[in-house]
């Protein structure tokens, strides 16, 4: 007589084979046909954005990601010409300015939520961090134009520029007038709309550190801090690279929000935190209307390629750096 569990044969290491019946086969076949879909949809996305930007693609090549002059008027003087180096170096400034900000302020959360709180005061505190994800990007970006923009003008960053300014390299961080509508601003906001997501990942992590490390160690006559920096952070560090990276993801994404804040009036590049610039989102959600001959269109298109392109080169690095840590830690413990 057969047993219910004599239906799972052992293929190979780690997988088990079911005797399959039709209605197996169908689920399969779904969601077989779910994942080949969300492939060409992709391939479909990536294939139409570089249809419509092969035009400048043509024209301009790899003058396109090297050069910082955006002139879509021609004139005698200055043919039409699009460089996209300040777009991608605004977005490179703002997102990772916004992961520096924003990382260790949700990883301090996490750990008093975690650690220190009172179950029901953790409760509270993640409910109301987690709600700042339901509130919209433009909602976010009306608040930084008539709260945060003065704040940092009259406040933050004169503070910066007398604190950093005497100091060499650090100083040219906060060169220029504090007009509050400048990179410093789109990476704060950016900061604040990634921390809710940062700060969940990093709390189920450290939620799941087994028990059984940090009761050893307390036995051995460790403190707290040596608990935490012992056994909890190095055991859910790869998942707290993880959590940065999805919040590093939005960041570099992120349009409406960083759009009201960041200035959009040049496209000069500098080392000043305090420069009005551009990101590739803020650059198409400005231009786009704009785009009034088909050469303009396919810049704009190209950006979208573009921004496409940074966010996979930051998400395969991210991949790569998680695994790493990981293994390393594997390493280690082993």
């Amino acid at each position: 007589m057969k047993k219910p569990w004599d239906v799972f044969t052992k293929t190979n290491p780690g997988r088990l084979s079911v005797t399959k019946d039709p209605g197996d086969r169908v689920f399969s076949v779904i969601i077989g046909s779910a994942s080949v879909f969300v492939i060409v949809l992709l391939s479909a996305f990536v294939l139409l954005l570089f249809y419509d930007s092969l035009e400048s693609i043509e024209r301009f090549g790899f003058k396109f990601f090297t050069g910082s002059d955006w002139n879509p008027v021609e004139t005698e003087m200055h043919p039409i010409n699009f460089g996209a180096l300040p777009f991608i170096f605004g977005t490179i400034v703002t997102s990772v300015g916004a992961l520096i900000l924003a990382t260790p302020l949700a990883i301090g959360a996490a750990l008093f939520i975690v650690e220190y709180a009172p179950l029901w005061l953790g409760k509270i505190v993640s409910f109301i961090i987690e709600l700042l994800v339901a509130i919209p990007s433009v909602a976010y970006g009306i608040w930084g134009l008539f709260v945060l923009i003065p704040v940092m003008r009259s406040t933050v960053e004169p503070a910066l520029q007398t604190i950093l300014g005497p100091i060499p390299i650090l100083g040219a961080l906060v060169e220029g007038p504090p007009i509050g509508q400048d990179l410093l601003t789109g990476s704060v906001i950016l900061a604040i709309m990634i921390l809710p997501t940062i700060l969940s990942v990093s709390r189920e992590i450290l939620k799941n550190v087994p028990r059984l490390q940090k009761e050893g160690m307390l036995a051995l006559g460790a403190t707290k801090w040596e608990v935490l920096t012992g056994a909890v952070l190095p055991y859910a560090r790869g998942g707290i690279v993880g959590g940065a990276m999805l919040g590093l993801a939005r960041a570099i994404g992120e349009t409406m929000a960083v759009t009201m804040v960041i200035g959009n009036s040049t496209t000069k590049i500098s080392p000043s935190l305090f420069t009005p610039g551009y990101t590739i989102a803020s650059a198409i959600a400005n231009q786009f209307t704009e785009a009034d001959s088909s050469i303009y269109f396919s810049a704009i298109v190209e950006l979208g390629l573009l921004l496409l392109v940074v966010a996979s080169a930051f998400n395969i690095l991210a991949h790569f750096l998680t695994q790493y840590i990981l293994k390393g830690g594997d390493a280690r413990h082993a």
